[in-house]
Order: C-alpha cells, then sequence, then structure tokens
C-alpha cells in the first residue's frame, strides 16, 4: 500500500485536486482510502456526492472509543472509503491533533489491514507543517510520498518551499519523501515554467500541470468529481494524467529547500516581484 500526503497553502486546491486524483486512480482499478486532516471535513464530499460525514473526533465526542472501523468511515465513488478527521470545538484545542487521534484510531481498528486490499490511502493535509499535528503525517511516517499542491503565485511557492523543509527535516530519520509538485494553474504568466524551475532548483519535478478551468466549479457545484460528472471533458484527462504521473512515479527525493534570497531571485526573474 502506498501512502500519500498532500501538502500546500491553504486555498491552493488541495482538496479537490486529490479527490479528483483518486477519482482518475479508481477509475485505474485501484482501492483507496482517503483521509480528511482539515478541521473543515470537506476532503470528501465530492467523493460522496455532497453527504456530510460525521468527523471521527465528532463520533468519540458523541459515542465514545467503543466504536467500530464502518463508524469512522463512508464508502465513496467507486468504492473509495472516505474518512473526515475533524477537529475540536472552535475556539478550543489543537485542531491538529485530530489527525493523531483519528489516524491512530484507523490503525486500531484495522482500516490499514492486508484485509482491506487498499492500493492507497491518501491524506489530504492542511499546510501548515510547523504544527506537530499537521506534520504528523510525515513525522510518524503514515505518509511516505508527498505532493505539493502549488501555483505561479508568489505566496503558494513561499509555502511550498516552506513544506520542503519540513519534510527534509524529517526525512532524515524516516522514509518520507517528495514525489514532486503539482502545479495546479492560477493562470499566471509564464507560470508553467516558473513552476518547473522551481522544482528543478528544488531537486524534484513538476509532476503534472492541471489548467485552469470552469469545469471544476461546475462539477463541484453538482457535488461531484470531474470524471464521475462528465468523464468526457477536456479536465477529467487532465486529472487522468496526474492520477497516472502518481502511479507511475519512481522519482522521490530529499528536497532541497531554497534560502529566500534564491525564491526571490526565482519569482524577480519570471516577472512576479518588481527589482
Amino acid at each position: 500500500m502506498r501512502k500519500v500526503a498532500i501538502y500546500g497553502k491553504g486555498g491552493i486546491g488541495k482538496s479537490t485536486t486529490t479527490q479528483n486524483t483518486v477519482a482518475g486512480l479508481i477509475e485505474m482499478g485501484k482501492k483507496v482510502m482517503v483521509v480528511g486532516c482539515d478541521p473543515k471535513a470537506d476532503s470528501t464530499r465530492l467523493l460522496l456526492g455532497g453527504l456530510a460525514q460525521k468527523s471521527v473526533l465528532d463520533t468519540l465526542r458523541e459515542e465514545g472509543e467503543d466504536v467500530e472501523l464502518d463508524d469512522l468511515r463512508k464508502m465513496g465513488y467507486g468504492g473509495t472509503w472516505c474518512v473526515e478527521s475533524g477537529g475540536p470545538e472552535p475556539g478550543v484545542g489543537c485542531a491538529g491533533r485530530g489527525i493523531i487521534t483519528s489516524i491512530n484510531m484507523l490503525e486500531q481498528l484495522g482500516a490499514y489491514a492486508p484485509s482491506e486490499g487498499l492500493d492507497y490511502a491518501f491524506y489530504d493535509v492542511l499546510g501548515d507543517v510547523v504544527c506537530g499535528g499537521f506534520a504528523m503525517p510525515i513525522r510518524d511516517g503514515k505518509a511516505e510520498e508527498i505532493y505539493i499542491v502549488v501555483s505561479g503565485e508568489m505566496m503558494a511557492m513561499y509555502a511550498a518551499n516552506n513544506i520542503c523543509k519540513g519534510i527534509m527535516k524529517f526525512a532524515q530519520s524516516g522514509n518520507v519523501r517528495l514525489g514532486g509538485l503539482i502545479c495546479n494553474s492560477r493562470a499566471v504568466d509564464n507560470e508553467r515554467e516558473m513552476i518547473e524551475e522551481l522544482a528543478k532548483k528544488i531537486g524534484t519535478q513538476m509532476i503534472s500541470f492541471v489548467p485552469r478551468d470552469n469545469d471544476v466549479q461546475r462539477a463541484e457545484i453538482n457535488r461531484k468529481t470531474v470524471i464521475e460528472w462528465n468523464p468526457e471533458v477536456k479536465q477529467a484527462d487532465a486529472y487522468r494524467a496526474l492520477a497516472k504521473a502518481i502511479d507511475e512515479n519512481q522519482n522521490f527525493v530529499i528536497p532541497k529547500p531554497l534560502a529566500i534570497e534564491e525564491l526571490e531571485t526565482l519569482l524577480l526573474d519570471y516577472g512576479l516581484m518588481e527589482a
């Protein structure tokens, strides 16, 4: 079973990218579990047809720890297992602890057992690896392949570089590696070339360029992934290509994050900052 985590700046499209990629893997015949690691509990919405899923933390608060595996997961599109970690009451406690509690409980109940037949476990994680809870999937070896969703926007690139610092730190004592950058296009000038250059400097690859397309929003309004909503549209092929690239990927590295001066030089070279 391959253990994959998707990181990136808040609002960059991690959940949308994760769910649409998983739909591509399902179409390829893969068995996947998606674990949402965001307190908003919206990481599996498209796979579940918009149905609200009770989070692991909500279930434990209401029912105690005497629960069964199927109390914590729902079956979604194509047989995908969907889990939402959830978070504490607003303003109370650390949101990252929901991830720790959720993954530990799933392990105890056998969600990752060979008998489950999983090809992939995907973690859709908030971009903040500074917090120990959000870093947990890579710190504790729960995820070994990391993909960072980025765009040609300055803050998205800053965030990607910072996430690489976290990966580099935890890679020294574990098996976590960076599999590449996923460019979720915002139609920025020179975007493809800029992200390819960023990837090169970090020591990785831009594994896929996902174009900006309104069919993504149309599918979301219909509470579906693009592939389920309309498998014939061009954007469905973009997600199929991303799923295939991840499935065939063998390029896993310990990243070499840039110094802030190097990153700003790259931004200057591609016209995002004024000299």
